[in-house]
Parts: C-alpha cells; sequence; structure tokens
C-alpha cells in the first residue's frame, strides 16, 4: 500500500491545488474544485504509478482532502493524467530550475 502525503500550494475559497509526494518524492499534482453539490479534481501522476496506486490515491483525496473540508456533496469527479513532467514555466520567463527559458 502506498503512503502518500500532501504539500499545498494554493488554496482559493472554492479550490486547492497539492503536490503528491510518496516517500519525500513528487509523484503527481491534484487540483480540487468545489461546486455547489460537485466536487471536481484533476489528478496528474507520474507515469510509474501503477492502476493500483492511482485508485488508492483517488481513495486517500477523498478521505484526506475532500471529506475534511466538510461540504457535502452530490458527486465526486475525478479526471486523472498519467506522464512526466516536462517543466514548470511562469510569465517571468524562468523555468523550473532558475534558469531563463
Amino acid at each position: 500500500m502506498a503512503d502518500f502525503t500532501f504539500e499545498r500550494e494554493v488554496r482559493t475559497p472554492y479550490s486547492e491545488a497539492y503536490n503528491v509526494l510518496e516517500e519525500d518524492r513528487q509523484v503527481g499534482r491534484v487540483d480540487i474544485h468545489f461546486t455547489y453539490d460537485v466536487v471536481h479534481v484533476t489528478l496528474t501522476v507520474d507515469e510509474s504509478l501503477t492502476q493500483e496506486a492511482i485508485q488508492e490515491l483517488i481513495d486517500t483525496v477523498d478521505e484526506d482532502l475532500v471529506d475534511a473540508v466538510g461540504i457535502a456533496r452530490e458527486e465526486f469527479i475525478v479526471h486523472v493524467f498519467q506522464g512526466r513532467q516536462t517543466g514548470v514555466y511562469t510569465d517571468n520567463g524562468f523555468g523550473e530550475n532558475g534558469n531563463e527559458l
């Protein structure tokens, strides 16, 4: 069983974003958006995660992040994307390692 932890990057009144860690290694990112009765989640995971690990991660997001907010919901929708990160870009013109693009 995988042991996932989360580092919050941002919180707004209707959304949250987290880095997903497994043993101090980033294996994904989760973006959660709360509407009146539906919770929408976008889960981007590393290509090394198995389908079983992805299902465990979805369950953990539901139990530890969504349920903890205490919003009654009618539906929980998760979109999963699997691949590898190619970089982080900002409008300041710098890449993930601080070098100019």
